[in-house]
């Protein structure tokens, strides 16, 4: 079975990210940028499939700037057997990004498709959902555990009750949660080897996808800032504060 895995590049979840001047955007000059943390719980699952004899091969794909290949050598590295960055300057929402998935999975016939649940830099937790749409597939999302069984794949999620297992026939789509697994560290010579390993870049144009945007950004601004503590005498102040100033009551 072949494992799809698609990831991001996002600035560092250790950054403290500015908003731009004009309000555009967010300022990312020179800000460290990594893989999205959901989207490397997805290529440790996938790669432990594969050490687990479930997987035969882990192909990894990026859609954005060609930046985005640092991200695809650092999934190698971790155990993926090869990378595919779909290279294109424009800003990319979720639908566009699906679509593009969509595109590669009619190429490559994955069986599985493995994929963080969102991104933390704009938190849609839309693309998983819409890929396995458009490609008619079955999903699993939010997942905390990861098990084939007879052709089939046993997710384990949690919900307000507990937790609930599905079980997917193949081929299927599973949108990873934090609990699933720990990804492990990479090592040099892993980074090394990873340098070898087969990188394939792609244009939107070539699988015949329009990624122009939908939805235009206004404006982005800064949360307010959270206003100081007061102390109150008693109880009757504190409600009376709660009711006429907080309104939460």
């Amino acid at each position: 079975m072949k494992v799809l895995v698609a990831i991001k590049r996002v600035v560092d979840y250790n950054v403290k990210v500015r908003v731009k001047s004009d309000g555009s955007g967010m300022d990312v000059a020179n800000v460290k940028m990594s893989m999205n943390p959901f989207d490397e719980i997805a290529v440790e699952a996938a790669v432990r499939l594969k050490e687990a004899g479930s997987a035969s091969e882990v192909v990894v794909v990026s859609c954005g700037t060609a930046a985005s290949q640092d991200v695809l050598r650092t999934a190698m590295a971790i155990g993926a057997d090869r990378g595919l960055l779909v290279e294109t300057a424009e800003e990319l929402q979720p639908l566009a990004v699906a679509k593009l998935l969509k595109a590669i999975v009619d190429r490559e016939q994955p069986g599985l498709v493995i994929l963080g649940k969102q991104a933390i830099d704009d938190d849609c937790n839309q693309t998983g959902q819409m890929l396995a749409a458009l490609a008619g597939m079955p999903q699993g999302t939010f997942a905390s555990k990861v098990e084939v069984s007879d052709n089939a794949l046993l997710v384990t999620r949690e919900v307000d009750g507990g937790f609930e297992t599905l079980r997917l026939r193949l081929p299927a789509v599973v949108t990873t949660d934090l609990r699933l697994n720990e990804p492990r560290y990479v090592t040099l010579p892993n980074i090394m080897k990873a340098k070898k390993k087969p990188l394939q870049v792609l244009t939107a144009a070539e699988l015949g996808v329009d990624v122009a945007p939908r939805i235009r950004t206004l404006n982005v601004s800064e949360p307010p800032r959270r206003g100081a503590g007061v102390k109150v005498p008693d109880v009757a102040a504190l409600v009376a504060k709660l009711k006429n100033e907080a309104k939460v009551v």
